[in-house]
């Protein structure tokens, strides 16, 4: 196995005896590292790889000129882009293999900068000492990546920081050792959904699409997976997708914390990437179970699924909304794209005499989209619900479709 090589970043001016300690735990764990100095006011003993003058010429400007910002939070920012440019630049060059940051808050926020230009598969580690707390919001965390707390080290080495220290910079370079690359010599098509309780459509689609010869990669729709997804297709990434859990749109336009971003249901179609689409849970919305019911959501019907979500059932003007939203993100889809109208019901609970059942919902929704499909989507309705099984031969039907006439090519 070659050294794999680790992208160490933080402030050198202040944090070198830290920064050197990590350096010294990889090392002397047969690792590499490439040293990028983020550093503003102070110089550094310690020799790097990529300066600080690199970074900040990277953001398009000189040292002295981030100083000249004299606020901490405009040069920092700065900093910032100059180096997610040189870490995104280093990556396509192959210069290293992950990436191990370390900050306080300030450190931190250039952190997640610089990891969420990364691809989803670079091991990403900040060690912090803000480490997950409330005040990151979920759309600066890229989607796969790991932190520790900083815990005992905001000023000088200890015995507690450096076990901190030593977790991270063990993990990374594990991380880099052990990963399998993914298998490139099949199509890869990206579904999403929710768990089997809710959506039970890819129990039936999984195995018929790895008999066409496709792998097959399903996303929990929960914020963080629809983040996954659409990172993946913005890549292009995938062959085809099949997005039938689009929930974590309804989520983001009516405010749940439990969003992946204004950008979902985005990246397959402005890749031009074949999308088949259906609205599976869209009259749900998901919040965080173990805070208080805001208050716009009193009076409305509620559904505990664990301690961690509660879904809250939409009213009729309420999905009205999400049909809207769904429109416009369509509507930009530059690729072949279907939608999927599962008339009979978008999700277990909402079955006729299940508890969530809402079939005012269920009719405004699908008469909006109905009548205002864009011309650029192929629409399918069908007399069916979400987890019939006429629902997933409806979706093989448009893939086998697109397979004959070259819109999809076939696997080898």
């Amino acid at each position: 196995m070659s050294p794999k090589t680790i992208l160490l970043v933080g402030t050198y001016d202040t944090k070198q005896d830290e920064l050197a300690f990590l350096a010294g735990v990889i090392e002397q764990a047969g690792g590499r590292t490439l040293k990028m100095d983020v550093s503003v006011l102070g110089d550094t003993d310690e020799p790097v790889d990529l300066s600080k003058h690199d970074v900040a010429a990277a953001a398009g400007m000189d040292i002295d000129t981030v100083i000249a910002f004299e606020d901490e939070n405009n040069a920092m920012q700065a900093m910032a882009r100059g180096a997610a440019k040189l870490g995104l630049d280093a990556h396509l060059a192959g210069s290293f293999d992950g990436v191990l940051a370390l900050g306080g808050s300030m450190g931190t926020d250039l952190a997640l900068d610089l990891c969420s230009t990364l691809p989803i598969g670079v091991p990403k580690y900040i060690i912090s000492t803000v480490a997950f707390s409330p005040m990151i919001p979920p759309s600066r965390l890229p989607a796969d990546i790991q932190m520790i707390l900083w815990a005992g080290g905001l000023y000088g080495l200890s015995s507690v920081c450096k076990s901190s220290l030593s977790q991270a910079a063990g993990a990374v370079l594990g991380a880099c050792q052990a990963v399998i690359s993914p298998d490139t010599g099949k199509p890869l098509i990206g579904m999403t959904s929710l768990g089997l309780s809710a959506l039970t459509y890819m129990a039936r689609l999984k195995p018929a699409l790895e008999s066409r010869g496709f792998e097959v990669a399903v996303f929990h729709a929960t914020g963080m997976g629809g983040r996954a997804f659409e990172s993946l297709a913005e890549q292009g990434a995938f062959a085809a997708v099949m997005d039938f859990c689009t929930q974590e749109l309804g989520n983001h336009i009516h405010g749940s914390s439990i969003s992946a971003g204004d950008t979902r249901l985005t990246g397959a179609g402005g890749r031009g990437i074949p999308q088949i689409v259906a609205p599976g849970c869209y009259d749900l919305v998901d919040v965080i179970g173990w805070q208080p019911l805001a208050d716009k959501w009193h009076g409305y019907p509620t559904h505990a699924h664990n301690r961690l979500i509660t879904s809250v059932v939409l009213g009729e003007a309420d999905c009205l909304a999400v049909a809207d939203a769904h429109l416009d993100h369509l509507a930009g889809a530059t690729g072949p794209a279907a939608l999927i109208l599962p008339t009979g019901g978008c999700g277990e609970w909402d079955r006729p005499g299940a508890d969530l059942h809402n079939p005012d919902g269920l009719k405004v929704f699908m008469d909006r989209l109905l009548a205002a499909c864009p011309e650029n989507i192929d629409l399918h309705p069908i007399e069916a619900h979400i987890n019939d099984d006429a629902f997933a031969d409806a979706a093989l039907d448009i893939l086998d479709g697109w397979m004959a006439s070259g819109i999809v090519s076939r696997p080898v």
